[in-house]
């Protein structure tokens, strides 16, 4: 089923692949950096939230693009949408402002419950890794509590229905409009730089909803700690 989904995209847009090996090696990096760039000290003190970012950024970036890309068979939207662009808000066709306006509440919608789905599974898979190595290793230990299942998965719910479905729908438009006059050269160029500019902003407003709901909340780090992590890196 994900195959054919698959076929259908790229015979739908050929550049769709390229888009996706971009989004996932160049916007999921970007990601990460404005992830630790809005942390103190980069995000040194922080590398466990940082590294289910990473994980549940991985998942949700591919599911993003995925949802948005045109497809060549016909899809029809539930009967309240029914009459709304089927692939993103700016999807070339006669459509008036409150039906564009209906497909970005209802992809908004759909990523709310992709990005629980996969804040879930990324937020119990890194912990779960975390929890591993400590087993391995009895002395290491995190400088935070690991986030809260739960709590983590909704607040990438609610980054995903917000933020991330109104930059990936102009994204998208911006691509199509691109695709369509621009020289491949300047449009795989584009892609980059785009990709570059919305995962970077994506990453700070994560954090900040992040602080915002509590479910990355940072522990104090005391002086002896911290020279107790600086003498731990040295002895390594």
């Amino acid at each position: 089923m994900f195959l054919n989904g698959w076929r259908d995209r790229v015979a739908a847009d050929p550049q769709f692949p390229f888009k996706v090996l971009m989004e996932e090696l160049v916007g999921v990096t970007a990601c990460v950096l404005g992830d630790m760039a809005s942390r103190l000290n980069f995000g040194l003190n922080e590398l466990d939230f940082v590294f289910s970012t990473l994980v549940v950024g991985s998942i949700m970036n591919f599911t993003l693009m995925y949802l948005l890309a045109p497809t060549t068979t016909l899809v029809t939207l539930p009967a309240i949408f029914a009459n709304c662009p089927t692939s993103h808000m700016f999807q070339p066709g006669p459509f008036s402002l409150l039906h564009r306006l209906g497909t970005c509440v209802y992809k908004g919608t759909l990523f709310v419950a992709v990005g629980f789905a996969a804040g879930l599974y990324g937020t119990a898979l890194s912990n779960g890794l975390i929890g591993t190595r400590k087993k391995m290793d009895p002395d290491f230990q995190t400088p935070n509590k690991p986030p809260p299942t739960v709590l983590n998965a909704t607040t990438w719910a609610i980054h995903m229905g917000l933020s991330s479905n109104l930059k990936y729908q102009t994204l998208n438009g911006i691509e199509f409009v691109l695709a369509k006059g621009a020289s491949p050269l300047f449009f795989k160029s584009s892609v980059i730089v785009l990709r570059i500019i919305n995962n970077l902003v994506g990453g700070v407003s994560f954090v900040i909803l992040a602080r915002l709901t509590g479910s990355q909340s940072v522990v104090a780090v005391t002086e002896e700690e911290k020279q107790r992590l600086v003498d731990g890196s040295q002895d390594d």
